[in-house]
């Protein structure tokens, strides 16, 4: 497993990640000859004090997608992760990783790469150089290094001093020191954070080819928005605990839209709004527009009904439920205790 380290010493960083970067020289089992899920939990908990920073956690996480790991800052996503890379014991439950239970992490850590945080180097040695330390330390080849580069798409700048690239690069970086042992898991805690849209969109594309290679990507993210762009599966977590987990399609088809309304005039609005309750759809004005609380599939109906009741529609469309507006309904008015789980349970 490779772990990019993240204090800002460089030299120190990638000494602390030696012991766990040395266990990428043992292979492991091809993970794709496992049945089951790539991770697997059940009631993972992890307590500090009296405080449940991960509370009763059971999810799985099927191969070949790209698992969006979501929630408010303090949720417990980073605490989570490190159990899952055996750095942190669990207070109670149990984990599985490409099929092996994270009390032998031996036995999996060689097929998982992952990005914590943010990476570090050695700022006054050159990108390639910087990972060809990280293989060595590793005990794999670094023919790997080269490609790596032109992968992340640093081809070109890899001779550069690490300390004269961008924020974005270096992230792009650090996903290339994740990948150096050839990983059947990545896993990317933040990996746009602080990144400008520019950086972003490197990412998310550099994202979706590694999903296009079979690499199974778990990604925390705090981020709604982003994770929506490149997630189709889904696990959100609010104080600790799970309150969904399936496919983010799944998900956001079961939230019921809104349906926005133009017409000439607010006469003609209250009688779509009639139309609209007939159809047992609430409504409301806002700003000269109808917006109307009813899926995308009722916009026929209603553009019909209030065509029979002589009324133009200048305006009919339906607004996209974001993953941001479905978390914070899952969630309104729960202390975490409770919410709605999905999917592989």
């Amino acid at each position: 497993m490779t772990v990019t380290p993240t204090r800002s010493d460089g030299a120190d960083a990638l000494a602390s990640a030696e012991a766990i970067i040395a266990q990428m020289a043992t292979p492991a089992p091809d993970p794709t000859t496992r049945p089951g899920p790539v991770i697997r939990t059940r009631n993972l908990t992890k307590t500090y004090g009296t405080r449940n920073a991960v509370d009763g956690v059971s999810m799985e996480i099927p191969a070949g997608v790209v698992a969006g790991f979501v929630g408010p800052n303090g949720a417990g996503k980073t605490t989570t992760i490190r159990m899952l890379l055996a750095l942190i014991r669990p207070s109670a439950g149990s984990v599985e990783v490409l099929g092996t239970p994270a009390t032998h992490p031996a036995d999996y850590l060689p097929r998982v790469g992952a990005l914590i945080e943010g990476p570090a180097f050695y700022p006054g040695l050159s990108a390639r150089r910087n990972l060809e330390i990280l293989a060595t330390l590793g005990g794999l080849s670094t023919a790997r290094v080269g490609p790596l580069l032109a992968q992340v798409g640093l081809q070109g700048r890899e001779g550069d001093l690490v300390k004269t690239y961008s924020l974005g690069m270096k992230q792009r970086l650090g996903i290339a020191a994740a990948l150096l042992p050839d990983p059947a898991l990545l896993i990317l805690d933040e990996p746009t954070n602080g990144l400008d849209p520019a950086g972003i969109q490197e990412v998310r594309h550099l994202i979706g080819q590694l999903k296009e290679q079979g690499v199974t990507i778990l990604i925390s993210s705090h981020l709604l928005a982003e994770v929506e762009q490149i997630a189709d599966w889904i696990v959100l977590l609010n104080k600790g605990r799970v309150v969904y987990q399936g496919w983010l399609d799944a998900l956001l088809a079961g939230r019921q839209g809104t349906l926005v309304v133009e017409a000439d005039g607010a006469h003609d609005l209250e009688i779509v709004a009639a139309v609209a309750r007939k159809g047992q759809y609430d409504s409301t004005l806002v700003d000269g527009r109808l917006r109307v609380q009813a899926p995308a599939s009722f916009a026929r109906d209603l553009n019909q009904g209030a065509m029979e009741a002589g009324v133009v529609l200048t305006q009919l469309y339906s607004e996209h439920t974001s993953l941001e507006e479905t978390f914070f309904a899952l969630t309104e008015g729960t202390d975490g205790t409770d919410g709605t789980e999905g999917g592989a349970a």
